[in-house]
């Protein structure tokens, strides 16, 4: 019989769960590969990078109501860098539930994203978009080969208002970006202090129960004087 304790505790973790406006992409790094020091670099397409090190970004991103053009709202894009090739991660978006939008979230191979020609055009546009704001560019890495990909976010309003203002240009989303790598490549390391709480209350709560349950088992057992 699982302690009541312990169901309360499952009940709330099931609970924000339910209620937290996240979505996730699930991956495995892809191996490392050679990264040239001279000629086009990738600090060059003025993406946002996140890494083991920078594991969170928090932005404001722009949305977009879908239409035949942009199903799934607008496009940003980021670089995944420093990964531990072959291990798993996690990137997650998460955003308030006063913002109501629609993510989804994909992750690219570097050549996958160069031999498509969809996908290139699309990381251009939005390329060259981040070169005309004045932002300090993201620290290249200094390693000859490196595991890295590219991340796409895609952003859609989902509301309806009687304001056509904010129907005709949706406001922008406040949003965190956090890259969660895989402990074993089976928990991802955020979950770990939740699980371990949990794990030791479930323990102490059995050893309370047990002590409690002697306890009561032996007064009742206990010879009564006529």
């Amino acid at each position: 019989m699982i302690p009541k304790a312990c169901m309360t505790v499952l009940f709330v973790l099931l609970l924000a769960q339910a209620h937290a406006n996240t979505e996730k992409v699930i991956f495995v790094s892809p191996p490392a590969v050679s990264i040239t020091t001279s000629g086009p670099s990738f600090e060059q397409l003025h993406l946002p990078s996140i890494t083991p090190e920078k594991s969170s970004l928090r932005l404001s991103l722009p949305a977009a109501f879908p239409s035949e053009k942009q199903p799934r709202g607008l496009d940003t894009w980021y670089m995944l860098r420093s990964l531990n090739p072959s291990q798993r991660y996690e990137v997650r978006v998460c955003w308030a539930a006063t913002q109501p939008t629609n993510f989804w979230l994909d992750v690219y191979n570097i050549s996958h994203v160069f031999d498509t020609p969809d996908l290139i055009q699309r990381l251009a546009v939005f390329s060259e978009s981040q070169q005309a704001i004045d932002r300090p560019e993201s620290p290249g890495s200094e390693a000859s080969e490196e595991s890295l990909l590219f991340l796409r976010v895609q952003a859609a309003a989902d509301f309806f208002s009687t304001n056509k203002t904010l129907m005709n240009s949706p406001p922008a989303v406040d949003v965190e970006l956090i890259l969660d790598p895989y402990l074993a490549n089976a928990l991802a390391r955020s979950l770990l202090p939740t699980v371990v709480y949990v794990v030791a209350l479930a323990v102490g709560s059995w050893i309370l129960s047990g002590m409690i349950w002697k306890r009561l088992f032996s007064s009742t057992n206990k010879p009564h004087n006529d």
